[in-house]
């Protein structure tokens, strides 16, 4: 269902429309497109978002499948907040944000999942790893890495964890800014996304 700020059925918000707090990281809107492809979401999907940051991907999947519901899990109180403003913004009424810390929180969640979105958490293997005991089969995981060392780490869990189907896709995007009375192309930072389906 659209929003009166994003009157649109297709998915790339602009960046500049999301609400934001210094130092909180925002899934640029590429990647965005990128992780949401695949997720292979289905109209009614369940989707765990673990390391919601600012909600973009929330904010996305709730407005594409309406009939969908987004479990936001975010540890900081302050960023929690955030991600309940932005969902408010574009009158995202399917995302139900909890605050707590992953892998711990994760039996208490409401729905179990058929999707998980993993974004952050530092024990990321942790994470991997009891998000696994939650999915049906046929339930996708979609991990982000913006460093060698937790793309080793997704990599490496998902190998352990006897994922199939395992995709790994690099963005690699440059968008053209304005610098001064010039017009040049800036890269946006690369970021790993990778993807695997629970099988047996």
């Amino acid at each position: 269902m659209p929003s009166q700020i994003w009157p649109y059925i297709t998915s790339g918000i602009p960046d500049e429309l999301f609400d934001r707090l210094p130092g909180i990281p925002l899934t640029k809107r590429e990647t965005r497109l990128l992780l949401i492809a695949q997720l292979r979401l289905k109209a009614d999907s369940v989707l765990w978002d673990i390391g919601a940051g600012t909600g973009t991907i929330p904010v996305e999947v709730g407005l594409l499948c309406p009939q969908g519901n987004i479990i936001a899990v975010e540890r900081d109180e302050d960023v929690a907040s955030l991600i309940r403003s932005n969902c408010d913004r574009f009158e995202v009424k399917n995302v139900e944000v909890v605050e707590a810390s992953a892998p711990q929180c994760l039996q208490s969640l409401t729905k179990p999942p058929d999707r998980v979105c993993i974004e952050g958490g530092r024990p990321i293997a942790d994470i991997l790893k009891a998000v696994w005991q939650y999915l049906p089969l046929h339930g996708r995981v979609v991990a982000t890495a913006s460093n060698l060392e937790s793309l080793y780490t997704v990599s490496q869990s998902f190998a352990q964890l006897q994922a199939r189907n395992i995709e790994v896709v690099q963005s690699a995007v440059n968008r053209l800014e304005t610098r001064g009375t010039q017009q040049t192309f800036a890269a946006v930072n690369p970021v790993f996304i990778l993807s695997g389906e629970k099988l047996d």
